[in-house]
């Protein structure tokens, strides 16, 4: 409806976008093609807003609410392996999160709402998000240090994921608990060196370091609630120095994820107390550090009907899934819903001729999604965006 119009401007964005790269915090050549459409379009721009973020703003013709409506601009440090012929040209850097989609989008959303501006009650603010990747600091907090919500004072905000799991032409919504908090945490087992052949004469950091990833599981099966949801991974463990030396250090990194913000400040302390206390059993010792880093995403009611209304009423109701259950990855838009009424939607994008048994998922160095979506995520952005206003 909104969208046919700036399409192929759309993806020829995207995929100059995605054939150029950027990591957290280095997205100069994104930001600086997103600031010019944006100044093209007569919007009152400003740049390195919290970092390399930019902000467009929209004033119509009249008094009323802000909008804000948000992107995330940065890729992830991977090889891609899609053969695409735009594929990436900055080795070891990839758009496999979808961001680049996320940019082209709200910039054909400024497009179309730039031809309305004499139509719309209130301002709209376009902000396009650095370092989403970059947990546990994240982009948002600097762009909301730097007063992206001020001046005027947005009043809500809607973001969009692009999401494999839903076909193209599906919008998946959920109001409440949307994605999960997203802390690290290192431990360091410490032991005492000894030959291979005379484990007795040591302290063997790597024994006790498997029995402390096993007990840590019990913590999820038996602290937290069988009615709440909560994930610890441990992904990384560095240790020893040769084939016959027992190792007196071992290092291992994990993530910690939550709903509950209750849930989520109990981590420390039963991470602390059974590592440590296994450690201690047998003879070692581990230092702990847990940092906090995103909060949970939660949507909030009243835009997720707003946003469910706006699909239903340009796609009609088979485009509108209401999602049961949140989803266990982290997105740091949840700084934004901490602060202002915020919705985070997931927009489908994969071909229904694609079983989703063989779809690329998120950070696969495969990720490649449907084109074809566009149309329904700006879409989305344009009603959401007008029908908040006019409320």
């Amino acid at each position: 409806m909104y969208a046919e119009k700036f399409l192929p401007q759309v993806i020829s964005w995207r995929r100059d976008i995605h054939t150029h790269p950027e990591l957290s915090q280095h997205e100069e050549r994104t930001a600086g093609l997103v600031a010019n459409v944006l100044e093209r379009l007569g919007l009152e721009v400003t740049r390195n807003v919290g970092g390399f973020g930019v902000v467009g703003l929209l004033r119509g013709n009249s008094a009323g609410k802000t909008v804000g409506l948000r992107a995330d601009m940065d890729a992830l440090p991977l090889n891609e392996e899609t053969g695409l012929p735009y594929a990436s040209e900055n080795a070891g850097v990839m758009h496999a999160c979808g961001h680049d989609t996320h940019t082209a989008m709200l910039l054909g959303t400024a497009c179309a709402l730039s031809e309305m501006r004499d139509k719309i009650r209130g301002n709209v603010k376009f902000i396009f998000q650095p370092a989403e990747e970059l947990n546990p600091t994240g982009g948002a907090p600097g762009m909301i240090r730097d007063g992206v919500l001020e001046n005027p004072n947005v009043d809500g905000l809607f973001a969009l994921h692009v999401w494999p799991v839903y076909e193209t032409g599906k919008i998946a919504l959920r109001s409440g608990s949307c994605m999960a908090a997203s802390d690290r945490v290192f431990l360091t087992v410490h032991g005492r060196t000894a030959h291979g052949s005379r484990p007795d004469q040591g302290n063997d950091a790597i024994v006790t370091s498997a029995h402390i990833i096993t007990g840590l599981q019990a913590i999820i099966s038996r602290s937290v609630s069988p009615l709440d949801s909560a994930v610890l991974t441990i992904g990384t463990i560095h240790g020893g120095y040769r084939y016959n030396v027992i190792p007196d250090t071992v290092k291992l990194e994990g993530t910690v994820r939550t709903l509950n913000p209750e849930t989520q400040s109990q981590m420390p302390e039963l991470i602390s107390r059974t590592a440590k206390g296994i450690a201690e059993a047998l003879g070692g010792t581990c230092d702990v550090e847990y940092v906090k880093g995103y909060p949970p995403l939660v949507n909030d009611a009243g835009l997720a009907e707003v946003a469910g209304r706006a699909v239903r009423k340009i796609h009609g109701d088979d485009a509108v899934i209401i999602a049961d259950q949140p989803e266990l990855g982290a997105e740091d838009f949840a700084f934004f819903a901490r602060e202002r009424p915020a919705m985070m939607a997931w927009l489908g994008c994969r071909p229904s001729s694609v079983d989703v048994r063989d779809a690329a998922m998120l950070h696969n160095t495969k990720f490649c999604p449907d084109e074809e979506c566009f149309k329904y995520g700006i879409d989305y952005f344009v009603q959401s965006a007008l029908d908040f206003l006019s409320f």
